[in-house]
């Protein structure tokens, strides 16, 4: 059975990270949107690739959010704070096996099981520019709304309220029924410098006291709506993901093709394949104009690697067979198992000087990428200072000498630290061999990926050497089962297979890594392996030992023959 590409991505569009659901809509719609809170346009008309669009609206939601801009314009203005969650976004891949009309009906079948049935709005566009990567982003609402099509509070404020020694939390609602049962809302209170929260009944036993503030207290992010709450939660995310694979799957099935997708991951589903990376149309187009790409190197190299996995499995079964059946046989499967061990060895020696290389470079651009924001940030600061001075002065009577004197040092002051920061900036740009601060937020950029594939390195490294550790165990146990008398034949069987396996090995290595192969990695990849298997004899040594063996029974004393002087 096919496995089909599964992927569905949950992102939130918040106002605190800087985004804004009215470009994203424009942007996943490819159109033109107002977006009446910051007064900006998106535009994205000249965008390619949309081939469908489509509001999806709960049954309490009023009909003329079927208008998108009308939509997240109701979104944009319920939401206040600058740090406003105001969409969720689902993007999910589609099976390029099926069609726009099929993509249409799996979505349209996931949004009213998932979304709008349980009072999600949702936008959907479909996305497929080449052919090769069809996928939808689905925008959902995430306010809910009341019967009458209002939105409702997202969370209630949440008092933390005291009956004797008991703390408990009640909503203004709540606590209307809860005070008739002695609960009191706490204040808080300072004597001196000593700060404590107390009740009003406790506050007539404390006169030293003296209330600070008319807030009482509070739980810190309030109480949560019940139905947002349940959007939020995990269960929901791992509910939407069956429910995609279900979606997908069925309309598969019903086109009488084998394919499948699964939601779960490599390691739930007992597999130790490490996941490829998306790739993105940016690095393909590199790739295909003759540039080599870091993410597009990387899948290559993670392909490969769970190839070998798979075909060391394959060579312990072949090894265990291999015992009950002739000497070529054994030999043939303990070489193959060893040729697969030192491909295996390369890469592991490839990954970690990969990862040691990222941690040496990571470890010298953090530390000056943080300083360098830190200059910025004390440049801006003091340039700020410096004018509100100079504001100042300017105001200041011609008279006031000694003032305006004060006032000129300590601009003066501010001048040679502002430009010895500079001198300190200038210099970090050239360490990064920048020229503006646009230039490091590129070098930021490339240190967050840099990171990511370190830690994909990493994961793929635990799997390799499991593997590898695995397979040693099956060669070393496998070869102790070897019979004394068939080991010289098997060595020397070995010696005549191993040239031509090793020349493979070099050949799909050198395939794998192109110009980043490295022939003297290849040797100490054998050289750990040899090692490793107590591979210690060479051909040398084994016809060595043959050659006395031989030797030895040419020295052996013969019977003399009987002369016929001595039978007389």
């Amino acid at each position: 059975m096919l496995i089909a590409i599964y992927h569905l991505e949950v992102k939130i569009i918040s106002r605190g990270t800087g985004r804004s659901v009215v470009a994203a809509a424009a942007y996943a719609s490819c159109s033109r949107l107002y977006n009446d809170y910051d007064g900006i346009t998106h535009d994205y008309t000249r965008k390619r690739g949309c081939q469908y669009s489509e509001i999806f609206l709960s049954d309490t939601a009023p009909a003329q959010w079927k208008d998108r801009q009308t939509l997240w314009d109701a979104v944009e203005t319920v939401e206040k704070a600058k740090n406003s969650r105001l969409a969720r976004e689902l993007i999910v891949a589609l099976p390029i096996e099926l069609e726009l009309s099929d993509w249409k009906q799996i979505l349209r079948q996931f949004i009213q099981e998932q979304c709008t049935s349980k009072g999600m709005c949702a936008d959907v566009s479909i996305h497929d520019t080449d052919g090769h990567n069809p996928h939808a982003h689905i925008l959902l609402t995430v306010r809910p709304l009341d019967q009458a099509g209002h939105w409702q509070a997202k969370t209630q404020k949440e008092y933390l309220c005291r009956r004797g020694s008991e703390e408990q939390g009640f909503t203004a609602e709540e606590f209307l029924a809860a005070k008739q049962e002695g609960w009191e809302k706490q204040y808080p209170y300072q004597s001196g410098k000593k700060k404590t929260y107390l009740t009003p009944s406790e506050a007539q036993n404390h006169p030293d006291y003296t209330r600070t503030s008319k807030s009482p207290k509070s739980t810190r992010y309030g109480r949560q709506n019940p139905i947002s709450e349940a959007w939020n939660s995990e269960k929901q995310l791992l509910c939407w993901r069956k429910s995609w694979e279900d979606a997908v799957n069925l309309s598969l099935q019903q086109h009488c093709l084998s394919a499948r997708i699964d939601c779960r991951s490599n390691a739930d589903r007992g597999l130790e394949e490490q996941p490829t990376i998306h790739e993105g149309y940016h690095a393909r187009n590199l790739e295909a104009m003759g540039i080599p790409s870091t993410r597009c190197a990387l899948n290559r190299q993670i392909k490969e690697d769970n190839r070998l996995l798979k075909e060391l499995k394959v060579q312990v079964q072949k090894l265990t067979k291999a015992l009950k059946e002739s000497i070529p046989a054994i030999a043939s499967a303990l070489e193959s198992l060893r040729s697969r061990l030192v491909t295996l060895q390369y890469h592991i020696l490839h990954d970690t000087s990969q990862q040691s290389a990222m941690s040496e470079v990571l470890d010298k651009a953090v530390p000056l990428v943080k300083e360098y924001k830190s200059v910025q940030n004390k440049i801006v600061v003091k340039s700020s200072e410096k004018k509100s001075l100079q504001a100042e002065k300017k105001l200041c009577s011609p008279l006031k000498f000694l003032q305006i004197r004060q006032f000129n040092q300590q601009i003066s002051a501010l001048t040679e630290e502002i430009e010895e920061l500079k001198s300190r900036k200038a210099y970090l740009l050239s360490c990064f061999d920048c020229r503006s601060d646009s230039d490091v937020k590129t070098i930021e950029h490339k240190i967050e990926k840099m990171q990511d594939t370190q830690k994909r390195l990493k994961d793929q490294l635990v799997s390799l050497d499991k593997q590898k550790e695995k397979g040693t165990l099956n060669f070393l146990e496998t070869k102790e089962k070897i019979s004394p008398k068939d080991m010289d034949a098997v060595l020397e069987e070995r010696e005549k297979l191993r040239p031509e396996n090793m020349q493979k090995v070099k050949d799909r290595l050198e395939g794998t890594f192109q110009s980043a192969f490295r022939n003297d990695t290849l040797l100490r990849a054998e050289k750990l392996i040899n090692s490793e298997l107590q591979e210690t004899e060479s051909l040398h040594s084994v016809l060595q030992r043959l050659h006395k063996k031989e030797s030895a029974l040419n020295r052996q004393p013969r019977t003399p023959k009987r002369h016929k002087d001595w039978e007389r």
